[in-house]
């Protein structure tokens, strides 16, 4: 009778058992229905549309996965739509198509599981869902996952074998996870709680006396959650402290010594390791550099297990980083060494980053060490071809590895055999290797292995046919073969071939000609190789001197053109003046037209330079000339000295005051100073009173000494300079450059004199690859910053965000968003590249800008001299513009030949007096009416 109590009240705890483990589905189920039934009488009228909404959705995302199947995204959206659908067949196929190309994440594997396990309680067949459990917990390390196995598991446990099958799946978890420092004490008392569970249904009765089998069986269980909590108390996890303490409390007999040895043991370890995890619970995902810290630490320690399972968390947090997973195989091949570790580690790493050549070459490598058959090596081979690589010389790398396994298969001690066959099979497909590598190896195995020397000419001389005969490496690699496995007659053969083709190294295949015939050759042979490379070198020398005739053809052409529009130009000048009037007034008029088209024509874009035209001023007067360069080139843009400015709003030939005068006339080098200057470009032309404007911009960088617009006949040019009292605003107010000022982007640059420093260069973003930061284009012009954010946020910790406009501050429809690392840049690149976003579609790329061309850089190849005679100097503002002097010629000094006007005629030479005057007027302002005074006397 007691037995039978024994085993009613075991089934009764099973049964409970099993309703708890079914409880948390049914749960999830109530919740998911309620939330369906939820407000539906309100939206019952929607509800149509929106089918025939996700309906349509659904269909395109399959055609989209049609064309492309590695779309992770679209698999992604598809799932979350069939799954809000209902659809259960279709969202299976979707799930396990999904699941063929890439690892899931944790979260698509619970939503995954759950849906089969609501089905498999009508189907009353667990065998589908563990077979899904089986592939859920090899993709990544995830304890959750574990933990539903095992729930699942103990609601099975009245099947036959359903105990051992709940046990196994726990130490299996635990082998897994049971190491995880934060994760892992959760799989430990969930083990501990089933065992004792398990105790209570032997315990027998109150008040009966237990059977010899009874006690048995009461031991044994008791011993089995001793040993788990002695096992637990041995390795170092998170709070730690209170599993001990539970284990003192439930101990009839106590702690051993031993126990609390180990358990002192772990607890200095898991001291040790404590600052690594709080380190990575503090960080940011996906916490790249903090995994690599601690990895680095647990190698150091050298505990094969733990180094394990903290390269399986980073991993699952970092699965697009291919450095990651080839570290980690890497320390598997060499390490550890167990076949299916070490296959299934491969295996994952490809299947996580199939785009990287060296993983697949990898797997192939430890596929071979580990004695995996040929058929299974071939297919990943295969897959490794379809993978998709990146550059074309992967492909080559792939086949080469390939290559070199099949050659490793042969017995060359046989004359022939399959395998042989396979190879020269295999060897001969290849054919996307323009530098020949394969067939070159594939030649020294012929002639090393195979002893046939004929068949490895064969294969140069189909090398040779492929365009690469013009190259002097490819005929000393075959020239190196002869020697190895030839003789001298074709060694011969091969040198006077090289030195009639070769293109690239003419001198250097002579030379190894001339130096083989001194070795082996007759006298004979010595004369005929010198008359070849004599012959040889004198038509290349003959060649080149041709190409450099041409070369210098073309710069004496170009330079004549230059020289024709120059002249072109100033003759069009000289016919506009001939045609104006001769009296004072209509003179100074008609220069203050020709200023006019200087300084006031309105232009937004820079003036267009031509080839070998320089950029040096040539303006006269007191001042220096300038010279300032911005991203958009080298200018050497400045108000003209001595020449009235005249302030927004002022009108033509009104009369200003002296001060004004002499206030905008500060503008020279002797009285600024350029260290705690910068120069504003980029201004709005209708800006009122920039002065103002521009020192309320500026004070908060520091105090501001003057700050100094430049005007023109029309007004406000756009362009100033602000002058601070010390050198240390300058780099804060550098960091203004391009903020939005009355809509356009502001370029702030140094204020550096370019015939002091002709090689200083300001350009502010960099024109080298960025592995941190991605370029997007194809935006809506209506695109903000804060769209862009919320848009890329979830791929990383965003650094910087720059969307690219014009001068005049409209958007282009492109951005550069900057990451905290290479590896969310790399996510970002996969999750976002084709996304949607106001029916506008994404293209995303790691940041890669051209680099500046040559016409934009202060410097050409050939010196300013070699370009164009020194009458040939244009103004700041390049060819094409007037010219003439902001100052009354008369008050000119005369120098020689350089004081004609370089557009016009020069006027007559004048007595020293006048000379002297100029002089003077140079020194001392002058308004209109002084100026014309100083003519009339004249």
């Amino acid at each position: 009778s007691n037995m039978a109590a024994t085993g009613n009240a075991e089934e009764t705890q099973l049964q409970e058992m099993e309703e708890e483990a079914g409880m948390e589905r049914e749960m999830d189920s109530d919740e998911e229905e309620g939330m369906g039934i939820e407000n539906s009488d309100d939206e019952e009228d929607d509800s149509s549309e929106d089918d025939k909404e996700n309906e349509a959705e659904i269909q395109r995302l399959e055609e989209q996965l049609s064309i492309n199947a590695f779309d992770y995204n679209c698999h992604v959206d598809l799932i979350k739509l069939l799954r809000q659908e209902g659809e259960l067949p279709p969202l299976r196929k979707a799930r396990q198509k999904m699941s063929e190309l890439f690892p899931l994440t944790e979260e698509i594997w619970l939503d995954w599981l759950k849906d089969e396990i609501r089905l498999t309680e009508e189907e009353l067949n667990r065998e589908k869902v563990y077979e899904l459990f089986e592939m859920a917990v090899k993709d990544y390390i995830c304890p959750e996952i574990w933990l539903e196995y095992a729930q699942y598991s103990i609601g099975g446990m009245g099947l036959p074998g359903g105990m051992e099958k709940v046990r196994s799946i726990f130490e299996r978890a635990l082998t897994a996870v049971g190491l995880h420092m934060t994760k892992g004490a959760t799989v430990w008392e969930a083990y501990r709680e089933f065992e004792n569970v398990i105790l209570a249904t032997v315990q027998p009765p109150p008040g009966s006396v237990p059977t010899c089998e009874q006690q048995e069986l009461l031991n044994a269980q008791l011993e089995r959650i001793h040993t788990l909590f002695r096992r637990q108390l041995a390795i170092p996890l998170m709070d730690m402290e209170g599993t001990y303490a539970e284990y003192e409390e439930w101990s009839d007999q106590g702690v051993s010594d031993t126990v609390s040895q180990k358990y002192k043991r772990a607890l200095q370890q898991m001291e040790k390791s404590k600052p690594y995890e709080e380190t990575l619970m503090a960080a940011e995902p996906p916490k790249l550099a903090e995994y690599q810290t601690y990895i680095d630490y647990e190698q150091m320690e050298g505990d094969p297990a733990r180094i394990q399972i903290i390269f399986e968390r980073a991993l699952a947090e970092n699965c697009l980083v291919p450095d990651m997973w080839a570290k980690y195989t890497k320390y598997l091949d060499r390490q550890l060494k167990i076949k299916d570790l070490v296959l299934s580690s491969h295996d994952r790493a490809v299947r996580n980053c199939p785009w990287t050549m060296g993983l697949w070459k990898n797997y192939l490598l430890a596929l071979e060490r580990h004695g995996a058959d040929h058929q299974t090596i071939s297919d990943i081979f295969e897959k490794a071809l379809n993978a998709g690589f990146i550059q074309a010389t992967d492909y080559v790398n792939i086949w080469e590895a390939y290559l070199d396994y099949l050659r490793r298969r042969v017995d060359f001690s046989k004359e022939s055999s399959r395998e042989l066959e396979e190879l020269r099979w295999t060897c001969g497909l290849e054919s996307g290797d323009p530098s020949c590598t394969i067939m070159q190896v594939w030649a020294k195995i012929e002639a090393l292995h195979c002893k046939n020397i004929q068949k490895a000419r064969e294969l140069w001389d189909s090398i040779m046919t492929k365009g690469n005969a013009k190259f002097a490496n490819m005929w000393l690699e075959y020239y190196n073969l002869e020697r190895s496995y030839g003789d001298a007659l074709h060694c011969r053969k091969a040198l006077h071939r090289a030195v009639q083709c070769t293109a690239d190294y003419p001198e250097h295949v002579c030379e190894v000609l001339l130096t083989f015939e001194r070795v082996e050759g007759s006298l004979e042979d010595w004369d005929a190789a010198v008359q070849k490379t004599e012959i040889r070198l004198n038509r290349v020398n003959e060649q080149r001197a041709k190409v450099a005739e041409k070369e210098a053809h073309l710069v004496r052409q170009e330079e004549e053109k230059t020289e024709q529009r120059r002249r072109a130009k100033a003759d069009k000048k000289n016919q506009k003046k001939g045609q104006k009037g001769s009296r004072p007034g209509e003179k100074r008029k008609a220069e203050d037209e020709d200023n006019e088209d200087e300084w006031g024509e309105e232009s937004e874009q820079p003036p267009k330079r031509h080839r070998g035209e320089g950029n040096h001023g040539s303006f006269r007067g007191g001042g220096a000339e300038e010279f300032m360069e911005t991203e958009s080139g080298l200018f050497g843009r400045r108000a003209p000295p001595c020449r009235r400015q005249e302030p927004p709003g002022a009108k033509r030939g009104q009369q200003i005051a002296p001060d004004t005068v002499r206030k905008t006339q500060e503008d020279n080098p002797e009285q600024r100073k350029d260290d705690c200057s910068v120069f504003i470009s980029n201004l709005a032309f209708s800006m009122e009173d920039p002065e103002k404007r521009l020192k309320e911009l500026f004070e908060s960088c520091g105090p501001v000494q003057s700050v100094r617009p430049v005007y023109a006949a029309k007004g406000f040019r756009g362009y100033c300079y602000v002058q601070f009292e010390g050198k240390t605003s300058v780099p804060e107010a550098l960091k203004m450059d391009r903020r939005e000022v009355d809509g356009r982007p502001m370029f702030v640059s140094p204020c550096v004199d370019k015939n002091k420093n002709p090689d200083f260069k300001v350009f502010k973003y960099n024109t080298n690859l960025e592995k941190h930061k991605i370029f997007i284009s194809g935006l809506p012009f209506s695109c903000t910053k804060e769209q862009l954010e919320e848009l890329c946020k979830d791929q990383g910790t965003i650094k910087d965000i720059r969307l690219v406009t014009n001068r005049s501050g409209k958007p282009k429809g492109l951005a550069y968003v900057e990451f905290e690392d290479e590896a969310q840049a790399s996510q970002a690149v996969l999750k976002l590249d084709g996304t949607v976003l106001q029916e506008h579609t994404l293209s995303v790329a790691i940041s890669n800008p051209p680099r500046r061309n040559a016409a934009d850089k202060p410097d050409f190849s050939r010196p300013m001299g070699a370009m164009m005679p020194r009458a040939m100097v244009y103004g700041s503002r390049g060819k094409g513009r007037t010219q003439l002097s902001l100052i009354p010629r008369s008050l000119h000094r005369q120098t020689g030949a350089e004081s004609k006007a370089e557009n016009g005629t020069a006027p007559k030479p004048t007595g020293g007096a006048s000379g002297d005057a100029g002089f003077e007027a140079q020194a001392k302002p002058m308004s209109n009416s002084d100026f014309a005074k100083f003519l009339l006397r004249k």
